[in-house]
Formats: C-alpha cells, sequence, structure tokens
C-alpha cells in the first residue's frame, strides 16, 4: 500500500498543520462556524480533505477540527 501511496494519514500534527492551512486560507468560514453556520465546518472538513488528497483520516480531521475551532 505505502508504494501507491494509498495510506492514510493519522499523525495528529500532519493533521493539525493542515487544519491550521485550511482555517488561515478561509477565515471567513471559520468565523462563519463560530457564528453557529454548521455548514461551513462541513465546508471546512471538505477542504482538509482536499488538502491531505483524500488521505486524511475523516473521524481525526473531525475530532482536531472541532477542538481547533473551540479555540
Amino acid at each position: 500500500m505505502k508504494e501507491k501511496a494509498l495510506t492514510q494519514i493519522s499523525d495528529k500534527e500532519e493533521l493539525t498543520r493542515i487544519i491550521d492551512e485550511v482555517i488561515a486560507a478561509n477565515p471567513d468560514r471559520w468565523q462563519e462556524y463560530r457564528a453557529g453556520k454548521e455548514k461551513s465546518f462541513t465546508f471546512l472538513v471538505g477542504q482538509v480533505m482536499k488538502a491531505s488528497r483524500g488521505k486524511a483520516n475523516p473521524a481525526l480531521v473531525n475530532q482536531l477540527l472541532q477542538e481547533r475551532l473551540k479555540q
């Protein structure tokens, strides 16, 4: 699997870095989510998945993004 780059990204540090980049690139969506617009969270998750080329662990992305957005 590693030869074909099919491994899933579950490294919290790497995912946190990607999440921070996505938030920095989409501050308006971050503010919308903090204001109660739930669809913005889904958008941000999608952007993280896109940035990781679909390799990010979805459950971990949701958990880390929720933690990050509460800060």
